[in-house]
């Protein structure tokens, strides 16, 4: 059962990855009846999660994705041959009842399919279509596609990550996916809102690439207006601070293998705490006293307090520091985070669902909680057209011999 905050909308689902099915997940667990639509021909792989790795067990299958079914919880799920022209009517009798369609394809795979806005308004005058593509509808690179470490890449994030002296570091996973998803739940119900106010549908266009440009203002206000590069010597640096200025202000090894902690002192009164917590007579130096005696000998400092923190447990260590006011934590790993922190169970981050192949997995959660329409998220990914009858049956109100016609003349 999800929450109920969003009962009242129906959305009409292309999506897929996490760029676009992240956000109809979000709406999915506010409460909105996300129907989503997938091919039966190529097996659902419209999106490519499906089948893919990560795995619970060792069987396999375009069921049994752990990354599908964590991106489609609390999702109908159902397959529409857009090939056949009974696949195609059936899209539009749910684009007619559906309060928005989305879809995060290349630009214009929708249209080629059938379905340009101009024919979704020609169905249902109101409708809000939301797609969401690497570059957008427009523009240059409209007919480039792309993926999440791309579009970091061109956007910019990609060339602001990495060590002093060093390429590019990457981010490590696709965050524009998450990001991605982030924007186009906003803009679906921003597109409502705007709905609800006035009566008028619309076209929202998105590009991942410019949400990714988007989180650079820092970086550009500082070349536009100082004209002052990113990569210059001693930067970009992704442990240090220098806006505001910190030291020590880094990532330090722990006793144990691939262990760590980090640490942020803010300011001279966080770094005389520190200074009490170590209890090294080179803590006690002089030089140190002052933020600006830190910053003149950096190196040196990172490399006194990584030799001093390589010995202990992480986790004493930024125990010790907490209690002495001075920012610290360990650098948590996934299980770490999700089966040994009290406060993943207090805040309910990772939900079990039940999910009709696989059984009961853990899955992502919201990390917002509303006090009085909250969340809920206890239902499992659907398989390949596992809820075909309840679209079709339920929802169309067709009947059973119509739906096994249907079947029959593989449009579904």
């Amino acid at each position: 059962m999800a929450g109920t905050g969003l009962s009242h909308l129906r959305i009409c689902d292309f999506t897929g990855q996490l760029a676009g099915a992240g956000a109809t997940k979000y709406l999915a667990a506010m409460g909105a009846q996300v129907i989503r639509i997938e091919d039966p021909v190529r097996q659902g792989r419209w999106d490519i999660l499906r089948g893919m790795p990560p795995y619970i067990d060792e069987r396999r299958g375009v069921n049994l994705s752990g990354a599908f079914n964590n991106h489609n919880v609390e999702k109908l799920g159902c397959t529409i041959n857009l090939r056949t022209e009974e696949g195609r009517d059936l899209v539009r009798r749910l684009i007619a009842i559906s309060d928005a369609v989305t879809e995060n394809f290349a630009a214009g795979v929708l249209a080629r399919m059938g379905f340009p806005y101009e024919e979704m308004v020609k169905i249902r005058p109101d409708v809000i279509y939301v797609s969401n593509s690497g570059f957008g509808a427009t523009g240059p690179y409209r007919t480039f596609k792309t993926w999440g470490p791309i579009v970091q890449a061109v956007s910019g994030l990609t060339f602001s990550s990495g060590l002093p002296g060093m390429g590019p570091a990457g981010w490590g996973y696709s965050y524009m996916d998450h990001h991605g998803g982030n924007i186009m739940a906003i803009a679906v119900l921003a597109a409502l809102l705007h709905r609800n106010r006035t009566g008028e549908g619309q076209w929202v266009d998105m590009a991942c690439t410019e949400g990714g440009a988007w989180l650079n203002g820092p970086t550009m206000l500082d070349f536009t207006v100082n004209g002052r590069p990113l990569r210059r010597p001693g930067a970009p640096d992704s442990n240090h601070s220098d806006s505001p200025a910190m030291a020590p202000h880094g990532i330090y090894p722990a006793a144990g293998e691939d262990r760590w902690v980090a640490i942020a002192c803010r300011d001279d009164a966080d770094w005389a705490a520190a200074a009490e917590v170590v209890g090294e007579p080179w803590a006690a130096d002089d030089r140190f006293a002052t933020l600006a005696g830190r910053l003149a000998v950096q190196d040196e400092l990172d490399r006194l307090v990584a030799a001093w923190t390589s010995t202990r447990d992480r986790a004493e260590v930024a125990a010790a520091l907490q209690a002495a006011g001075v920012p610290a934590s360990i650098v948590a790993t996934p299980e770490d985070r999700i089966d040994h922190d009290p406060g993943t169970e207090a805040w309910g981050l990772w939900p079990w669902v039940h999910h009709t192949e696989m059984g009961d997995v853990r899955v992502d959660g919201l990390p917002v909680h509303l006090s009085a329409t909250d969340w809920e998220i206890s239902r499992g990914g659907p398989c390949l057209g596992e809820h075909n009858d309840i679209v079709f049956g339920d929802i169309l109100g067709l009947s059973e011999e119509e739906v096994d016609g249907l079947r029959e003349a593989g449009a579904i």
